[in-house]
């Protein structure tokens, strides 16, 4: 059975022969580590700054050569498109952004660009441009939301430089057949804030015809994106947009029944009836209270379960693990900060606790992130390899 096959089998609600393992992403740090030489892959910093220079077919190449070398050499069942590992941006003619110092860079338009230590990305601190950009958002939103049948609605999202697409399909086209790929699609609706998150809340309470016609209109652009943004040899999109802090969701499920449903349900529906594909849902924080519209939803599979959050892996298995594959168990803290035993003994309990009935992918409560310990990424590699099999 080859890893296409044990994933496909695992959605199906079948036993395959060993419970498939898998990565929603693995940055650049442990990535150089195992192909032995520096990337661009997931390297969200190194790869803004080289789009900035203008150097493009530099990160191209990278994305290309470095994720087939990654999968080879890994030997994962699944393979995924997050965030730089393939969408690329267009050539601009501007200036570069100045750099004033060693983490801190200013573009013409006076927005000032940060190095996060953390993420290993370059932020965006100030923008004098957000409150001018939030207005106009806001503007064509109610426009395009009053005309059902506008021809505005974009093809593709503005911006993407038309490479992109042959990222995905070298890559994919390496791997199609063999292994399990989630491409990208047009989006997911999760939420519509307003805004921003404090604004955004009260714009629930206070604007509600704007959230609506904003989700209205979300929902037909995001179904007409589909249409390009859907590989025709993915097998599954995944969602990220969170639900919840580490303490309980944004909103409780009956708001959400009551603005957001029907819209992110119809975007269920779109992905699996036109398009055939698994819908994965990536969330973290506490949703335990989103379990049961989790599966009203549609979902396919929910990837993360935080551990750290209050998400206990095997009452989830034991309240929708038998209507939704479940993705994860170990803990990424220990993986960035644990000891080996530690790891070993997460893994031991993740398949005690999900294995039995299928429907389970092993991997980390969110990614290998940076900073992660390399020793412990192996060991849980290791330590998955002696109690994998069905």
């Amino acid at each position: 059975m080859n890893s296409h096959e044990r994933v496909t089998h695992v959605f199906t609600g079948e036993i395959p022969d060993r419970v498939p393992i898998g990565e929603f992403a693995i940055d650049f740090d442990t990535i150089e580590k195992i192909i032995g030489r520096p990337t661009y892959l997931r390297a969200k910093a190194k790869s803004k700054i080289a789009f900035w220079e203008g150097r493009h077919e530099e990160v191209i190449d990278s994305y290309i050569r470095d994720h087939i070398e990654l999968h080879e050499k890994l030997d994962f069942d699944i393979i995924n498109f997050p965030m730089a590992t393939w969408a690329i941006p267009l050539p601009s003619a501007a200036e570069p952004p100045r750099k004033i110092d060693d983490n801190t860079w200013q573009d013409e338009a006076g927005r000032v660009f940060k190095f996060s230590e953390i993420t290993h990305d370059v932020v965006c601190v100030k923008d004098p441009l957000a409150e001018q950009t939030l207005y106009t958002m806001d503007h064509e939103v109610l426009a395009e939301a009053a005309d059902v049948d506008s021809d505005a609605l974009p093809d593709e999202p503005p911006g993407l430089d038309p490479r992109s697409w042959k990222i995905l399909d070298e890559v994919i086209g390496h791997f199609a057949g063999r292994k399990f790929i989630i491409g990208p699609s047009g989006g997911e609706i999760g939420i519509v804030l307003k805004g921003g998150m404090q604004q955004g809340m009260m714009a629930l309470i206070t604007d509600r015809d704007f959230i609506e016609r904003a989700t209205a209109y979300l929902l037909r652009k995001q179904n007409r994106l589909d249409e390009k943004m859907i590989h025709p040899h993915s097998d599954a999109v995944i969602w990220g947009a969170d639900f919840a802090f580490n303490t309980g969701g944004f909103i409780g499920p009956g708001m959400f029944r009551e603005i957001f449903l029907e819209a992110n349900r119809e975007r269920v529906d779109n992905i699996k009836t036109r398009h055939h594909k698994y819908v994965v849902k990536h969330c973290c924080g506490n949703v335990n209270q989103f379990l049961d519209l989790f599966v009203e939803l549609g979902y396919d599979c929910y990837q993360s379960i935080q551990q750290s959050a209050g998400m206990d892996l095997a009452e989830v298995k034991r309240k929708i693990g038998d209507r939704v594959v479940l993705w994860g168990g170990v803990p990424v803290e220990l993986i960035i900060g644990g000891s080996m035993d530690e790891v070993r003994r997460e893994v031991r309990t993740a398949m005690a606790n999900a294995k039995a009935g299928g429907r389970f992918i092993l991997g980390t409560t969110h990614t290998i992130a940076v900073g992660s310990n390399y020793d412990n990424f192996m060991a849980m590699v290791d330590e998955y390899r002696k109690h994998c099999d069905y």
